[in-house]
């Protein structure tokens, strides 16, 4: 995460000490999405407009933004959310349903800042990262049974977590975005695994200039990480045993000007979907590299950034989370190919 993260350091005290909740939010539905898109020729990328679906969350007083972000879908249908910047006894973890645009909050508590929600695999919990408190937590969909899977410090170092990708018995893949607020010549982040049964981490790799976003490939036998103060994404092959990175590489550098790569996402035929912070627009690549579309969002909308991604499984239907000083909101689209696991959250 980049210079948001500065805002939210600073506001971790707001976080702690305000007792008070703030109004539910109400979802404002709109018309179904309506996207256009236009393609020059075979290898021209993809322009589509998004559409504003719902207003999840209106700006903090408390916090002074709103940030959604880790758009997942449940076992029920429903669209679950984190709100990076609610404040104590405010909605923290937030279930939209798409089809009528009712807004519920799922989990609320005192003193963290989620900034990813995906579920697993191995249990069917919902797991978080804490990024203020260094913490991997979980919860039942309905909000319930409130667990600490992973605290404490790796090498040494306490952990600034960000994303998450399960493999696929279970275990987790977190990006520790550590140094996100400094200049990408000094990268300390890591790529982190941590076991599904034990909680034990293991540091895969480091020196990484504050990585951000992560996904498996469709075939699960490769790795997509994108690095915020790098704008770039890397490719990763792992172990048999996921303890171990085989190889690596830069696989796409980002023109980003003022912006900066965020989540990242990928659907059933390898395409690659990032969000973008302090850029309102979601860029999807393909497996090879080249830019296969652009996804924007109006410029009359006034949002600042669409940080993250989820593909409703099965279909192409898409969902961005973008937020501004108008608030959280929750933008759709039409994916290249279908939604999978990999898909959604993280």
């Amino acid at each position: 995460m980049p210079r948001k993260w500065q805002r939210l350091l600073t506001t971790a005290a707001a976080l702690t000490a305000l007792t008070t909740s703030l109004s539910a939010c109400t979802a404002t539905v709109q018309a179904p999405p309506e996207q256009t898109s236009s393609q020059a020729g075979p290898h021209s990328a993809m322009q589509q407009t998004a559409k504003r679906l719902f207003q999840v969350s209106a700006v903090h007083e408390a916090t002074g933004m709103t940030l959604l972000e880790g758009p997942t879908f449940g076992p029920d249908g429903g669209l679950y959310l984190v709100d990076v910047m609610a404040p104590a006894g405010g909605p923290k973890v937030i279930k939209l349903d798409v089809a009528s645009g009712a807004v519920e909050t799922v989990y609320t508590d005192d003193v963290s800042a989620f900034t990813s929600a995906q579920f697993s695999p191995h249990d069917g919990r919902l797991y978080l990262t804490d990024f203020v408190g260094g913490t991997v937590q979980s919860i039942t969909d309905s909000g319930k049974d409130h667990r600490t899977f992973f605290q404490g410090t790796l090498d040494g170092v306490a952990m600034n977590p960000d994303d998450i990708a399960f493999d696929q018995e279970g275990n987790l893949y977190v990006t520790d975005a550590a140094g996100s607020q400094d200049p990408y010549w000094k990268p300390t982040g890591r790529l982190v695994r941590i076991d599904k049964d034990t909680a034990e981490g293991n540091v895969l790799a480091g020196n990484m200039p504050a990585p951000n976003g992560i996904a498996f490939n469709p075939a699960y036998d490769g790795l997509w990480v994108s690095h915020n103060t790098g704008n770039r994404i890397d490719y990763l092959r792992l172990s048999a045993d996921g303890y171990r990175v085989q190889t690596a590489h830069p696989a796409v550098h980002v023109s980003a000007g003022v912006g900066q790569v965020d989540s990242l996402a990928v659907d059933a035929a390898g395409n690659t979907y990032v969000g973008m912070h302090n850029r309102a627009v979601v860029l999807v690549y393909r497996p090879d590299g080249e830019l296969a579309a652009t996804i924007a969002v109006p410029r009359e909308d006034d949002v600042s950034s669409a940080t993250n991604v989820a593909l409703k499984p099965g279909t192409t239907e898409g969902y961005m989370t973008v937020s501004g000083k108008g608030g959280g909101f929750v933008y759709g689209f039409t994916a290249l190919a279908d939604g999978v696991r990999q898909s959604n959250g993280g």
